[in-house]
């Protein structure tokens, strides 16, 4: 009997001790893992992105996107007039911009100044007309023009994304355009369509995304 009464002496401190070791570690991982964290590990600060292109012609560039977005907002709205002024303003700016401020050799200048002559050219035939389906037809234009010279000075201030219709033009013609946005809001059918009313605003697909912000 005193046998068993030792051995069972015996059992209870060993399970006593192993508790207070069991409420140790887990004391111990909680003070460990409730550290603060340093604000290197919450964060990490990432520098910004230094500009291919000067100050001045980033400027003049972006100057001249918000003209050609608010020229498309225009035709989204139906809105002849509105859009006349944007492509007066956007014109001017076209002509303006300092393309000899880019950074780059000879040729990527001259690419640059012909795709800006193209793109004036555009915008004064899109003032000559006076129906919104020749309108489009001209912006449709423009926007390629457009397109090929952010990809040529490497436009690094915002994304640009490319957008398609494929029904712009009597529901069986392509159509394109830009936005700072990926939300499709289609400028060739509108939300004031003959047929559609604002239905088909959002008709359209992400052909392409000029990403030199990196």
């Amino acid at each position: 009997m005193n046998y068993l009464r030792v051995n069972f002496l015996y059992m209870k401190k060993l399970v006593l001790l192993i508790l207070v070791f069991a409420v140790a570690g887990v004391l111990a991982y909680k003070l460990l893992s409730d550290k603060p964290v340093k604000p290197a590990e919450v964060s990490q600060n990432h520098p910004l992105s230094i500009s291919k292109n000067t100050s001045a012609f980033n400027t003049a560039f972006t100057a001249l996107m918000t003209d050609y977005y608010t020229l498309k907002d225009a035709l989204v709205a139906w809105d002849s007039a509105k859009a006349d002024k944007a492509a007066y303003s956007l014109a001017a700016k076209t002509d303006s911009l300092p393309v000899k401020e880019l950074k780059g050799d000879s040729t990527l200048v001259l690419t640059a100044q012909s795709l800006a002559a193209s793109i004036s050219s555009e915008l004064k035939g899109f003032l000559g007309e006076t129906g919104l389906e020749a309108k489009r037809q001209a912006f449709n234009m423009l926007t390629d023009e457009l397109y090929n010279l952010i990809r040529t000075v490497h436009y690094d201030r915002q994304i640009v994304y490319h957008m398609h219709c494929p029904m712009a033009f009597k529901d069986s013609l392509s159509g394109y355009w830009l936005s700072n946005v990926p939300k499709i809001v289609n400028p060739y059918l509108g939300d004031k369509h003959p047929v559609y009313k604002s239905k088909m605003l959002g008709c359209g697909e992400i052909s392409d995304s000029l990403d030199f912000t990196k």
